[in-house]
C-alpha cells in the first residue's frame, strides 16, 4: 500500500503541487464565509456520529465521536488507511463499553449507508440540473459511473437486508476460502453469524429509519454546503446542480484507498470538474484548497486531541470495558 501510494502520488503531483502553490491566495478567502463552512463541515460530523450512534445501538455521543474523529486521523495519514482506522475505532468502541457483537456490524452498515448516499448524490444532481444549463460531457460521466454504483450497491444491500442467501453464500465463501489456508475452523459458523449480525442492524435502523436517512443524507449535504460557502467567499456563484456533480465526483475519488484520504486524487478531480462546472480555474484551485483545508487537515489535529481524549477516559478501563461489553446486553449509557 505504501508502494502503491507513493506511485499515485508521483502521478498526480503536478496537479497537487498546482494546488498546494496557490496557499497566498487563500487571503481572498473571506474569513466570515471560511467560519461558516467549518460550521457545516462540524454539522456533517454530528451526523455522521448519529447515524452511527444508531448502528451502534448506544447514547453515548463522547464514544462515538472521539472514536471516529481519532480514526478518520489516523485514516488519512496512513497508506490504505481504512483498514488501520476501522481497528483503531474498533478498539476505541469497544474500550468505551459498547458490545463487540454490535460494533463490528454498525460500523459496517454505518459505511454502507454513507456510501450508497454517495452513490446517489450524481442522480440527485441530474434531477436538479432538469432545466437549467447544459451539463459537460464529463460531469455527464459522473452522473452514469455514480448511477450505476448505486444501483448496484443498493442491490446488494437490500438483497442482503430481505433474504438470507446472499449472506449465507458470501460467509460459505470466505470460509471455503479460509480453509485453503487452513483457517476454515475460525470461519465454521460465519454464515450464521452474519445472519445474526445482519438482523441486530436491521433492528436497530428500524427503530429510527427517518433519523437514520437524515442522517446519512446530512453527512454529505452539510459537506457539499461547506465546497458552496468557500466557492461563495471567492466571489463566485457557479450553478449549484453542477458543483454537486463535481463535489460527488470528488467524494467518491477520496473513496479510493490508495492513498491517504484520497490525497491527491481528490485535489486534481476536484480542481478540474470545478471548471467544468464553469468556476474559473484559478479560483477552482484556490477553492479546492480552501475546501480541502476545512474538510481534510483541519479534523487531523482535532482527530488526535480526541484520541487523547477517549485514552484519557477509556485507556485505565480498557480489560473491564472489554469484558462488559461481551457480558452486558444493556445499552451503554454516556459515562
Amino acid at each position: 500500500m505504501l508502494l502503491a501510494a507513493g506511485i499515485s502520488l508521483y502521478l498526480l503531483a503536478p496537479q497537487v503541487l498546482e494546488v498546494f502553490s496557490s496557499w497566498p491566495k487563500l487571503r481572498e478567502v473571506r474569513p466570515l464565509w471560511l467560519g461558516v463552512a467549518i460550521a457545516f463541515e462540524a454539522t456533517s460530523y454530528v451526523s455522521l456520529w448519529t447515524l452511527q450512534r444508531i448502528a451502534l445501538r448506544t447514547r453515548s455521543w463522547f464514544a462515538v465521536g472521539t472514536a471516529q474523529l481519532a480514526a478518520g486521523a489516523a485514516g488519512s495519514v496512513l497508506p490504505g488507511g481504512g483498514a488501520a482506522a476501522a481497528a483503531l475505532q474498533y478498539r476505541l468502541l469497544v474500550r468505551a463499553g459498547i458490545r463487540r457483537r454490535n460494533v463490528g456490524p454498525g460500523l459496517g452498515s454505518a459505511l454502507l449507508a454513507t456510501t450508497m448516499t454517495a452513490a446517489a448524490l450524481p442522480v440527485v444532481a441530474v434531477l436538479a440540473a432538469i432545466g437549467g444549463p447544459a451539463t459537460p460531457q464529463g460531469l455527464r460521466q459522473v452522473a452514469y459511473i455514480g448511477g450505476g454504483a448505486f444501483v448496484v450497491v443498493a442491490a446488494g444491500a437490500g438483497a442482503a437486508l430481505a433474504w438470507d442467501w446472499p449472506l449465507r453464500s458470501a460467509g460459505r465463501a470466505v470460509r471455503a476460502v479460509a480453509s485453503l489456508v487452513g483457517r476454515g475452523e475460525r470461519f465454521a459458523e460465519l454464515p450464521e453469524r452474519l445472519l445474526r449480525q445482519r438482523d441486530v442492524v436491521r433492528a436497530a435502523f428500524a427503530e429510527r429509519p427517518v433519523v437514520a436517512v437524515l442522517a446519512a443524507v446530512g453527512k454529505w449535504g452539510f459537506d457539499y454546503l461547506a465546497l458552496l460557502c468557500v466557492l461563495a467567499s471567492l466571489e463566485t456563484r457557479p450553478e449549484p446542480a453542477l458543483v454537486l456533480l463535481a463535489y460527488s465526483a470528488a467524494a467518491l475519488l477520496a473513496m479510493i484507498p490508495l492513498t491517504p484520504g484520497g490525497l491527491g486524487f481528490v485535489e486534481a478531480g476536484l480542481t478540474g470538474l470545478l471548471g467544468l462546472a464553469g468556476v474559473a480555474l484559478g479560483v477552482a484551485t484556490v477553492a479546492t484548497l480552501a475546501y480541502r483545508l476545512v474538510s481534510f487537515w483541519l479534523p487531523l489535529p482535532v482527530g488526535g486531541i480526541a484520541y487523547l481524549f477517549a485514552r484519557r477516559r477509556y485507556g485505565a478501563a480498557e480489560s473491564a470495558a472489554a469484558t462488559s461489553s461481551e457480558t452486558s446486553d444493556a445499552t451503554i449509557v454516556p459515562r
